[in-house]
Protein backbone atom coordinates (compact mmCIF):
# COMPACT_ATOMS: atom_id res chain seq x y z
CA UNK A 1 0.00 0.00 0.00
CA UNK A 2 1.39 3.36 -1.06
CA UNK A 3 0.20 6.55 0.58
CA UNK A 4 0.45 9.81 -1.30
CA UNK A 5 0.19 13.23 0.31
CA UNK A 6 -0.19 16.39 -1.75
CA UNK A 7 0.69 19.83 -0.46
CA UNK A 8 1.39 23.33 -1.70
CA UNK A 9 -2.04 24.43 -2.85
CA UNK A 10 -3.59 27.75 -1.94
CA UNK A 11 -5.01 31.01 -3.20
CA UNK A 12 -2.99 32.87 -5.82
CA UNK A 13 -3.66 35.80 -8.12
CA UNK A 14 -3.82 35.35 -11.89
CA UNK A 15 -0.31 35.28 -13.29
CA UNK A 16 1.09 33.91 -10.07
CA UNK A 17 2.91 30.67 -9.32
CA UNK A 18 2.62 27.70 -7.02
CA UNK A 19 4.63 24.55 -6.42
CA UNK A 20 2.70 21.43 -5.55
CA UNK A 21 4.37 18.44 -3.91
CA UNK A 22 3.33 14.81 -3.85
CA UNK A 23 5.14 12.78 -1.21
CA UNK A 24 4.98 9.00 -1.22
CA UNK A 25 5.30 6.72 1.80
CA UNK A 26 6.95 3.91 -0.13
CA UNK A 27 10.54 3.96 -1.35
CA UNK A 28 9.50 1.91 -4.39
CA UNK A 29 7.95 5.15 -5.61
CA UNK A 30 10.94 5.72 -7.87
CA UNK A 31 10.16 2.81 -10.16
CA UNK A 32 6.64 3.86 -11.13
CA UNK A 33 5.23 6.68 -13.25
CA UNK A 34 3.40 9.45 -11.43
CA UNK A 35 0.67 11.73 -12.71
CA UNK A 36 -1.01 14.95 -11.66
CA UNK A 37 -4.74 15.27 -12.27
CA UNK A 38 -7.14 18.05 -11.43
CA UNK A 39 -10.87 18.34 -10.95
CA UNK A 40 -12.78 21.59 -11.11
CA UNK A 41 -16.29 21.91 -9.66
CA UNK A 42 -18.84 20.29 -11.93
CA UNK A 43 -16.18 18.89 -14.26
CA UNK A 44 -14.55 15.54 -14.79
CA UNK A 45 -11.11 14.84 -13.45
CA UNK A 46 -8.51 15.55 -16.13
CA UNK A 47 -4.89 14.60 -16.60
CA UNK A 48 -2.55 17.54 -16.22
CA UNK A 49 0.94 16.04 -16.43
CA UNK A 50 2.85 12.81 -16.06
CA UNK A 51 6.41 11.75 -15.49
CA UNK A 52 8.11 8.43 -16.11
CA UNK A 53 10.68 6.72 -13.93
CA UNK A 54 13.50 8.21 -16.02
CA UNK A 55 12.07 11.71 -16.02
CA UNK A 56 10.29 11.92 -19.35
CA UNK A 57 7.24 14.13 -19.04
CA UNK A 58 4.05 14.94 -20.87
CA UNK A 59 1.45 17.66 -20.40
CA UNK A 60 -2.10 18.54 -21.25
CA UNK A 61 -2.27 21.14 -24.00
CA UNK A 62 -3.91 23.58 -21.61
CA UNK A 63 -0.84 23.72 -19.35
CA UNK A 64 2.06 23.26 -21.79
CA UNK A 65 4.65 25.94 -21.39
CA UNK A 66 3.28 26.97 -17.98
CA UNK A 67 3.54 23.85 -15.81
CA UNK A 68 6.59 21.68 -15.15
CA UNK A 69 6.55 18.25 -13.55
CA UNK A 70 9.66 16.84 -11.93
CA UNK A 71 10.60 14.13 -9.48
CA UNK A 72 13.12 13.75 -6.69
CA UNK A 73 13.34 10.01 -6.21
CA UNK A 74 15.65 10.29 -3.21
CA UNK A 75 12.87 12.21 -1.48
CA UNK A 76 10.03 10.05 -2.82
CA UNK A 77 8.48 13.26 -4.11
CA UNK A 78 7.04 14.56 -7.36
CA UNK A 79 6.55 18.27 -7.93
CA UNK A 80 4.29 20.30 -10.15
CA UNK A 81 5.53 23.84 -10.70
CA UNK A 82 2.73 26.01 -11.99
CA UNK A 83 3.48 29.40 -13.52
CA UNK A 84 1.30 32.01 -15.21
CA UNK A 85 -1.73 30.65 -13.42
CA UNK A 86 -5.16 31.41 -14.81
CA UNK A 87 -8.59 31.34 -13.16
CA UNK A 88 -9.40 28.25 -15.21
CA UNK A 89 -6.59 26.41 -13.39
CA UNK A 90 -8.72 26.51 -10.25
CA UNK A 91 -9.32 22.93 -9.15
CA UNK A 92 -8.42 20.26 -6.65
CA UNK A 93 -5.12 18.76 -7.75
CA UNK A 94 -4.42 15.09 -7.16
CA UNK A 95 -1.36 12.95 -7.70
CA UNK A 96 -1.62 9.38 -8.84
CA UNK A 97 0.93 6.58 -8.78
CA UNK A 98 0.37 3.75 -11.21
CA UNK A 99 1.70 0.39 -10.05
CA UNK A 100 0.75 -1.91 -12.90
CA UNK A 101 -3.05 -1.82 -12.97
CA UNK A 102 -3.31 -0.53 -9.42
CA UNK A 103 -3.88 3.17 -8.91
CA UNK A 104 -2.93 5.05 -5.76
CA UNK A 105 -4.32 8.52 -5.16
CA UNK A 106 -3.65 11.28 -2.70
CA UNK A 107 -6.32 13.30 -0.96
CA UNK A 108 -5.86 16.33 -3.17
CA UNK A 109 -4.85 19.93 -2.63
CA UNK A 110 -6.99 22.93 -3.54
CA UNK A 111 -5.64 25.51 -5.97
CA UNK A 112 -7.66 28.69 -6.37
CA UNK A 113 -6.65 31.35 -8.87
CA UNK A 114 -8.53 34.56 -8.26
CA UNK A 115 -8.01 38.27 -7.86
Amino acid sequence: QVQLVESGGGLVQPGGSLRLSCAASDSSFSIYPVYWYRQAPGKQRELVAGITTVGSSNYADSVKGRFTISRANAKNTVYLIMNSLKPEDTAVYYCQLLRGLIEYWGQGTQVTVSS
